[in-house]
């Protein structure tokens, strides 16, 4: 008689099956895999879940058991997500959050985004397997999977920048609109109404809201957007970004006066372009920048900067967690108050 043909066998050996290798044995990414597995199966087509779950059988791949971990809160672990950890305006938000969530016994995971897309879903997938009691994202940007992790039982807080859409999401940090208006109105009452805007990308929710707030103010004071020459230029380094749109606005005919950097790191660049020429960055011109970096008061005493202090982030961001555990979270942004740093030059002449 002919022999039956023999089935594959589930994985009888030591080794761990991964998510990896369920991916690989499915032929389809790990991203795709994993959010099969989770439930997330909105974009995937029947084809793509079948073989992906007959991949699971035959592997004998066994996922942790997230759902049941998050409803018990057993998870001690809160992931952060900076976009950009060279950034010290980050670096120390990063650490006043650790610091708040050991106060509450709780441990911190940080990794860098780098403002990459593809490399912020490969760390919520990482989240979403070490069973992180929540993900705060420092910086976010539009990627797949937090689409999808947004609709599931993952808890999100967003830090310093408002979520890519802004829709429903838990926010804590400065209102970018109403700070770009305060900036406006200060130059406004220091007679400062020559004025070129730099600016990296715009599809960040937090660099639009920005200059968005500066020209609705300007344009109350007769100062329209038209009139109001902007620089930019494309890139995720905003040193590099400052420095290039600095040499386009050094070309112009009629040099501005006050060069409005929509983050202190693009006034970093554009200032360093300045030192190459024959100008005084402080006698020539007027900087203003955004964030109120630390190290303003170390290295850039030119610079006229307007944030919120980083000590304020941990203590907020923590309890906004811990409200949302309580199944009491907050229905509307928390704003942090924000303030100015001003150099000595621009506060003398008035």
């Amino acid at each position: 008689m002919p022999s039956a043909p023999r089935r594959k066998q589930k994985n009888t050996s030591n080794k761990r099956v991964s998510l990896a290798m369920v991916a690989a044995h499915a032929n389809v990414s790990t991203a795709t895999a994993s959010r099969i597995i989770n439930g997330i199966t909105n974009k995937a087509s029947e084809q793509t879940i079948l073989q992906v779950k007959k991949s699971v059988a035959e592997l004998g791949y066994r996922p942790a058991s997230i759902g049941r971990a998050l409803r018990c809160q057993e998870s001690r672990m809160v992931g952060v997500l900076a976009a950009s950890l060279a950034n010290p305006t980050m670096s120390a938000i990063a650490s006043s959050i650790e610091w708040a969530l050991r106060d509450e016994g709780y441990i911190m995971s940080l990794c860098d985004t780098h403002q990459e897309a593809d490399i912020q879903d490969e760390y919520l997938l990482e989240m979403r397997a070490q069973l992180a009691r929540a993900v705060v994202i420092v910086g976010a940007v539009q990627s797949p999977l937090l689409t999808d992790y947004r609709n599931s039982d993952m808890t999100f807080v967003f830090v310093n920048r408002p979520a890519p859409d802004q829709e429903s999401a838990l926010y804590v940090g400065i209102d970018n609109y109403q700070a770009g208006v305060d900036v406006a109105e200060l130059l406004l009452q220091h007679g400062k109404k020559n004025i070129a805007i730099i600016h990296a990308s715009l599809d960040q929710t937090a660099a639009e809201e920005r200059r968005r707030g500066l020209l609705d103010r300007l344009a109350k004071a007769g100062i329209h957007s038209d009139q109001i020459p902007h620089a930019h230029a494309e890139g995720l380094n905003h040193l590099e970004v400052g420095y290039q749109c600095m040499g386009n606005i050094l070309n112009m005919a009629e040099r501005p006066e006050v060069i409005l950097c929509l983050s202190d790191m693009l006034a970093f660049g554009a200032y360093r372009r300045v030192q190459e020429t024959e100008l005084s960055a402080t006698d020539d011109m007027t900087f203003f920048g955004f964030d109120d970096n630390p190290l303003n008061p170390w290295i850039a005493n030119w610079l006229n900067s307007v944030g919120v202090p980083a000590e304020l982030y941990g203590p907020a961001t923590v309890a906004t967690l811990k409200a949302i555990w309580n199944h009491s979270p907050p229905t509307t942004p928390t704003y942090l108050p924000h303030k100015f740093r001003l150099n000595k030059a621009f506060t003398e002449v008035k």
